[in-house]
C-alpha cells in the first residue's frame, strides 16, 4: 500500500516537472518570436521616419523641434506586484489621455484614461443629437497633438512612424511579460532538478 502511494506521488512529481519544462519551452518560443517581431517593427518605424524626413525635409523633422519642457506622460507602465514564488509580475501598458483642464494634485497631473471617461456627459450628448466622443477619438486627438510640433500638414509616413513605434512599445510590454513568465518557469525547472537529485 505504501509502495503504491510512493509511486503515485513520484509519478505526480514527474508530470508536474514535465509541465514546468513544457511551460519553459513555450515561454522561450514566444519570447524569441516576439523579439523577432519587435526587431522588424522597429526597423519599419525607422524606415518610415527616414521616409517622412525625406518627404517633409530635414528642417521639419529634426531633434531641434522637440520641446524640452516637461509634458504629461501620454503612456504609462503599470506593474502588478505579485508573490514571485507563485506567479511572475505582470506589466500593463496604459495609454493615457491628458485632460484639457489638468490639475496638479500633490505634484502630479490629473490624467484620464480613455476607459475612465465620464459616461454621463456622453449619454447627454447622445440624447441631444450630438455624437458621443469615444475613447478612440481621444486617443486619436492625443496622437495628432503629439505630431503638431512638426506642423499642421504632417506626412502620412510620419503618422505611420508613430503607429509603428506605438506598436513596438506594446510589444516591449508583451516581451516583458513573457520574459517574466520565462524566468518563473526557469526557476520552477531548476527547483525540480534540485528535488530530483
Amino acid at each position: 500500500m505504501q509502495i503504491a502511494e510512493n509511486r503515485t506521488e513520484s509519478t505526480d512529481q514527474l508530470v508536474e516537472a514535465d509541465q514546468h519544462v513544457v511551460n519553459f519551452l513555450d515561454s522561450m518560443d514566444t519570447y524569441l518570436n516576439l523579439m523577432d517581431s519587435l526587431s522588424s517593427t522597429l526597423r519599419q518605424g525607422w524606415l518610415e521616419l527616414a521616409s517622412a524626413r525625406h518627404s517633409m525635409g530635414a528642417a521639419r523633422v529634426s531633434s531641434t523641434l522637440f520641446d524640452l519642457k516637461s509634458h504629461h506622460a501620454s503612456t504609462t507602465l503599470e506593474i502588478e506586484d505579485v508573490d514571485a514564488n507563485v506567479e511572475p509580475p505582470h506589466f500593463k501598458l496604459c495609454k493615457w489621455v491628458a485632460s484639457d483642464d489638468s490639475e496638479m494634485n500633490n505634484g502630479e497631473a490629473k490624467l484620464e484614461t480613455p476607459q475612465a471617461l465620464d459616461q454621463e456627459p456622453q449619454a447627454r450628448r447622445a440624447e441631444s443629437g450630438e455624437s458621443p466622443v469615444s475613447p478612440d477619438d481621444h486617443v486619436q486627438q492625443a496622437r495628432s497633438r503629439s505630431l503638431s510640433m512638426f506642423g499642421t500638414l504632417v506626412s502620412p509616413k510620419l503618422r505611420a512612424t508613430q503607429t509603428s513605434f506605438e506598436k513596438a512599445m506594446e510589444m516591449l510590454v508583451e516581451i516583458s511579460n513573457v520574459r517574466a513568465s520565462l524566468l518563473h518557469a526557469h526557476n520552477q525547472v531548476q527547483k525540480d532538478v534540485k528535488a530530483a537529485k
